[in-house]
């Protein structure tokens, strides 16, 4: 995928670590699939490991198929952090906020060490614990998903933080 670049440079967040903040602070995920030839997108629940995003899903559904049938997927999160208003028209308003999206290759994981592996980090992401035990019977019963990211971008209204 060719890189098209930010129109607005200056509030491009190139810092990958940044990227990795706004990324582990958010609460919600919009994980974009194709659904046959159309877009399909949800919000989930998620976790980052390094360039790994982690979510868990029930074993049958619709978002289940589409990673099936097309692993290329991209992922959005957000921070809306203030609105400021003024008394004219459209140009005194503006919204302070910060964003990435990425793209990346999504697995649904088969092995169960690698689903535990999964799940805690999502655990650990929702709860600030790391010391969970998953019973067979929920690990089995649980569909985990590995999407591995390609790249990333950010943007920051104001340009700087």
């Amino acid at each position: 995928m060719a890189d098209r670049g930010m129109r607005r440079g200056e509030k491009e967040i190139v810092d990958r670590e940044e990227l990795h903040r706004v990324l582990d602070e958010a609460m919600v995920m919009r994980l974009g699939m194709l659904d046959g030839e159309r877009p399909y997108v949800v919000p989930l629940n998620f976790a980052r490991e390094g360039d790994e995003l982690w979510f868990h899903a029930a074993k049958a559904g619709r978002k289940l198929d589409c990673l099936r049938a097309a692993p290329a997927v991209c992922v959005e999160v957000d921070h809306f952090l203030t609105l400021h208003t003024g008394p004219r028209a459209c140009d005194d308003w503006t919204s302070h906020y910060e964003s990435v999206i990425g793209f990346g290759t999504a697995e649904i994981v088969e092995d169960t060490a690698t689903k535990q592996r999964g799940l805690r980090a999502l655990m650990r992401k929702y709860s600030g614990r790391d010391d969970w035990d998953f019973p067979d019977a929920s690990v089995k019963g649980t569909a985990v998903v590995r999407i591995r990211l390609d790249s990333l971008t950010g943007k920051r209204s104001p340009a700087h933080r």
